[in-house]
């Protein structure tokens, strides 16, 4: 009688606790204190792995506290098929025993079970030949009964714990990105928020880009092993998968995988789950782990539900950056305007600042355009603005940029350029326009240009574009069809 109180004691010690961790020491606490075992572990079932893992030890050997079982191997596996307590008197005569503390000599092997379903295992062991009789033997299976319970209780706390920090996770994401119009600081902000969010090693996010995905952003603790901004082709195993797969995909074991495979040199698994807006696929967030088996089903919901708010708000993103490309747009001619001129040249007037590198301005403007337009009509006209803005646009660097300043007149912005090479491009320009046969124009048209350059004519956006206006009208009063190179300014000062 005296046995069942301690033993009802002990049922509501283990009953008294909704943390995970918690319930398991006390379970094995009292096995220890209680019934004098100085091995004794808790394995728990992983379904998806079909696996028995230690999740809590005491007295084994070292690195046997981290044992994965097939769960119908050893012992322990023999209770998890017949449900019902094993006992092995003597271990040495036992071809099932796997060994985990040399020192076992009996073993005792008690199914955790809620309803029909185990959950898990309690294994005894003794240092002692058949140690255990058939009354601890019934007293250890009353006690399973309570712990059974006790384990249940504190995995579905756990899994609403868990429920609600992911969905408090989801809020926070959603608050936190929708609201980010710039790429890079939204992708940059997705993987810090989802790293912290789901607890992982590390997050990446790549981005579907002429046909591959492009590595733009990752957060995390692990080594990345391929360029930032590798190119990861669509065609080539995992990620046609998980392209195709419209939900989330797992790979378990990465640990034959080479490293550029990988991504991450520490990665041993991770879940890819592709970001779908409006049926196209933009690109895919991946969460990564240095464990094998760190990514189970249960978890694709509450990912997916990320992975839906990070698709909205990159094609949110994309929206914008459309809008704000249009809005620096000449409708006539497509190339850039002049608020886009004036947002450029103050940031490559500092960047050659910063560099120690010049840079130059040309203004050019088509000769006796107006006189052109009132010949050939205004129809004939907008066509050669066209034409003169794409040859420009076809015989610059892509680091340049080319606008539209106003009615026929365009501004160049040459960049890492010296006053002389811009004379060069300048030149270049004015030839290709003179030589340019415009369909439905039967005379020659030409081209006038001014040229300044940093700092050789100012260091301010205001007195380079004054310079160049001054070359302009220089070569328009020597007869136009050329180029003129600004006069060196006396002294530079920090105008704009």
């Amino acid at each position: 009688m005296q046995k069942i109180a301690v033993l009802y004691d002990a049922g509501q010690a283990v009953l008294s606790t909704f943390d995970l961790d918690e319930v398991l020491q006390r379970i094995l606490g009292i096995a220890r204190d209680f019934f004098h075992l100085q091995n004794a572990a808790i394995l728990l079932i992983d379904k998806e792995a079909q696996q028995l893992c230690v999740r809590s030890q005491i007295g084994w050997d070292a690195g046997a506290d981290k044992i994965c079982l097939g769960w119908h191997e050893g012992i322990t596996g023999s209770s998890v098929l017949k449900k019902q307590p094993v006992y092995v008197p003597d271990v040495t005569k036992d071809s099932h025993y796997i060994s985990c503390a040399q020192s076992t000599r009996s073993e005792l092997a008690i199914p955790l079970m809620v309803r029909d379903e185990v959950v898990g295992v309690l294994d005894c062991q003794s240092e002692r030949v058949n140690h255990f009789d058939n009354e601890t033997i019934d007293l250890l299976t009353m006690f399973s009964t309570h712990a059974s319970i006790a384990l249940q209780n504190a995995r579905l706390y756990s899994l609403e714990r868990q429920r609600a920090r992911q969905l408090e996770a989801i809020n926070a994401i959603a608050q936190q990105c929708t609201a980010v119009l710039d790429l890079e600081d939204l992708l940059a902000r997705v993987c810090s928020v989802v790293q912290n969010a789901f607890q992982v090693p590390h997050v990446s996010l790549s981005l579907r880009e002429d046909g591959d995905l492009v590595l733009r952003a990752h957060e995390g603790m692990l080594t990345l092993c391929v360029p930032r901004g590798a190119r990861l082709s669509v065609d080539c195993e995992p990620w046609s998968k998980v392209m195709s797969s419209g939900g989330a995909f797992i790979e378990n074991d990465l640990s034959i995988s080479p490293q550029p495979f990988r991504l991450f040199s520490e990665a041993q698994s991770r879940m890819s789950i592709p970001l779908i807006s409006f049926g196209q696929t933009l690109g895919v967030l991946t969460l990564y782990s240095s464990q094998k088996n760190a990514f189970h089903e249960s978890e694709w919901r509450p990912l997916e539900a990320v992975a839906d708010i990070c698709s909205s708000s990159i094609q949110n993103v994309h929206y914008v950056e459309r809008i704000r490309k249009l809005s620096y747009l000449d409708g006539l001619t497509g190339i850039f305007n002049r608020r886009f001129f004036e947002l450029r040249i103050m940031e490559e007037i500092e960047r050659a600042k910063r560099s120690k590198t010049g840079m130059a301005v040309i203004i050019a403007d088509i000769d006796q355009f107006k006189k052109l337009n009132d010949e050939f009509g205004h129809l004939l006209g907008d066509e050669v603005l066209r034409q003169v803005s794409s040859l420009f646009h076809q015989h610059l660097r892509k680091i340049d940029v080319v606008c539209r300043y106003g009615g026929e007149e365009f501004a160049i912005l040459l960049t890492n350029t010296n006053a002389q090479h811009a004379m060069g491009v300048a030149e270049k320009l004015r030839k290709l326009v003179e030589g340019w046969q415009f369909p439905g124009v039967p005379r020659t048209v030409t081209i006038s240009a001014g040229i300044a350059a940093f700092p050789d004519h100012g260091n301010g956006r205001d007195q380079l574009v004054h310079a160049a206006d001054i070359g302009l009208y220089a070569a328009k009063q020597a007869g136009r069809n050329r180029v003129s190179l600004a006069k060196r300014a006396r002294k530079a000062s920090n105008g704009r």
